[in-house]
């Protein structure tokens, strides 16, 4: 579960177009909101690379789709290790039923 954002989203929407649209410093948006400063140089960032005016980030569906690849990698993995385990118990089953006792 996703931890509890701080800020309401109709707040992150109004604080980024009031940046963008007025071409005010961020740092003079955030006192005036009340948000801290860094919180919205993040917001107004992503904006940007959403929109496809930054290069080096990723936008907001792409970050979506990394984390859901990223989960179907780690569930993956799992998968992958239980089934190496259960082949090295299978074949250690098997080469024994092979072998005879010694008299």
């Amino acid at each position: 579960m996703p931890a509890p954002r701080k800020y309401p989203d109709e707040l992150r929407v109004r604080a980024v177009r009031e940046v963008r649209a007025t071409g005010r410093p961020v740092a003079h948006v955030a006192k005036g909101l009340g948000i801290r400063e860094e919180a919205l140089r993040g917001w107004v960032r992503q904006a940007e690379a959403d929109a496809g005016e930054r290069d080096g980030r990723l936008s907001t569906a792409g970050l979506d789709e990394l984390k859901q690849l990223r989960e179907e990698n780690a569930a993956l993995r799992w998968a992958n290790g239980i089934l190496k385990a259960a082949s090295v118990f299978c074949a250690q089953g098997i080469d024994r039923s092979r072998t005879r006792p010694c008299r």
